[in-house]
């Protein structure tokens, strides 16, 4: 009876922690589909590249996510074993099932109008929440969010200030397909959501001190046994777009 007990218990935390980021990884194809895309604004890190690609071929930024996600889903087996390579997937593939869903059926628009600095901010705050709450319990979008952290914990640096520094390079990129003033904003939005990203990841919450492999972080009362109980084997997370 106690083995069972123990069973479900942790069937329920995981569901729970899974949900959650599944919150998360809608957040984040919501903004970038309805605000970024819309708004022909780009996106730093893998999210930015499948973007570039949308505008250069037509390939839809779902399936461009999972191409450039797939070498690092591999490598993360070889590092980190099968269980971490298949929660990462999950996070990559649920992000890509939502932003292809939006795609082909949501009738909302969000067109600002020229008004920039409006979509800038709206895509910096949500994707940044996005990313932060997948992040904070264990999960990833994409495979740069498993290189953001690894430098993280290298480097020390914080994960929003790895990601800001990261998608530099790919924003300069995208002034080969952008136009300059739409590329500053979306150095804006992107600079946005790395302090949110810190923010959202580190704010003081109620519940026990949990270590993930991105950082150590008070969970909220809500969801702290559903951290706790993958804290020895969780990851991370970040970034997908449109």
């Amino acid at each position: 009876m106690k083995r069972t007990s123990l069973t479900v218990q942790h069937v329920k935390t995981e569901a729970i922690k899974f949900a959650i980021m599944l919150l998360g990884t809608f957040i984040l194809a919501f903004a970038y589909y309805h605000i970024n895309f819309q708004n022909h604004l780009s996106e730093g890190g893998f999210v930015g590249l499948a973007l570039l690609g949308k505008y250069a071929t037509g390939l839809s930024p779902a399936i461009g996510m999972l191409l450039l996600d797939i070498p690092v889903m591999i490598l993360a087996w070889f590092i980190k074993g099968w269980k971490f390579m298949i929660q990462a997937l999950l996070g990559v593939g649920a992000f890509s099932l939502f932003y292809d869903g939006f795609e082909r059926y949501s009738t909302l628009v969000m067109n600002f109008n020229g008004n920039l600095w409006i979509p800038a901010v709206l895509s910096g705050v949500l994707t940044g929440i996005g990313a932060g709450i997948v992040l904070r319990f264990g999960g990833a979008t994409g495979g740069d969010d498993i290189l953001a952290v690894l430098v993280s914990r290298w480097k020390g640096w914080k994960l929003g200030t790895v990601f800001f520094v990261s998608d530099a390079f790919v924003l300069g990129l995208s002034l080969f397909f952008l136009p300059v003033k739409e590329t500053l904003y979306t150095i804006l939005a992107v600079w946005i959501a790395s302090k949110m990203i810190t923010f959202v990841v580190s704010v003081p919450a109620r519940g026990p001190v949990v270590t993930t492999s991105a950082v150590k972080l008070p969970i909220p009362s809500v969801a702290a046994k559903a951290v706790n109980a993958a804290a020895s084997r969780t990851s991370v997370a970040r970034g997908v777009t449109h």
